[in-house]
């Protein structure tokens, strides 16, 4: 069993995630944004990302936000659940979902850092809660059907027969 709520993100998951992110990007008036998982991998994006090298991003956000937990152990704090970066033509807000992953909002001068906190507060627990259901699939065996493997062998052998 993985504790990773998304190793059990399956196409219909995905396709959840990425509705919640196109209405965040549109709400909020971010150029982009991405789900990350802690570990640094980009999960899924949506916006303009084409100049935007995602692994790079990923790896360097979740780097982030393990040194703001370290940062917030010497405060006292237990850990910091959203970090801001700004720049001259563009900021970034980074939020913590469920311990798991990072919704991460690139945005320019086309919003503010409210109307991005705002639209953050409301996405992130829709987030949470199929992290949630995530991990509770996840640990309940995450089971494939029994016709699953010879299902996989057919299209194999489809895919390279031509």
């Amino acid at each position: 069993m993985s504790s990773d709520p998304l190793a059990s993100l399956g196409p219909s998951d995905l396709e959840e995630v990425d509705q919640l992110l196109e209405s965040f990007v549109t709400e909020a008036g971010a150029r982009c944004a991405l789900l990350l998982d802690r570990s640094g991998r980009p999960v899924t994006a949506f916006g303009e990302t084409g100049d935007l090298d995602e692994t790079s991003f990923a790896t360097l956000a979740a780097a982030d936000f393990d040194a703001s937990d370290q940062l917030a152990g010497l405060l006292g704090e237990q850990e910091f659940s959203a970090l801001y970066h700004q720049g001259k033509n563009g900021s970034m807000y980074l939020a913590e979902i469920a311990g798991a992953a990072i919704l991460a909002a690139v945005f320019d001068r086309r919003s503010t850092l409210g109307m991005v906190r705002l639209k953050t507060r409301e996405v992130v627990p829709q987030l949470v809660r199929l992290l949630e259901e995530l991990r509770e699939r996840g640990a309940a065996g995450g089971r494939l059907d029994d016709d699953f493997a010879d299902d996989a062998a057919s299209e194999i052998d489809r895919l390279f027969k031509g």
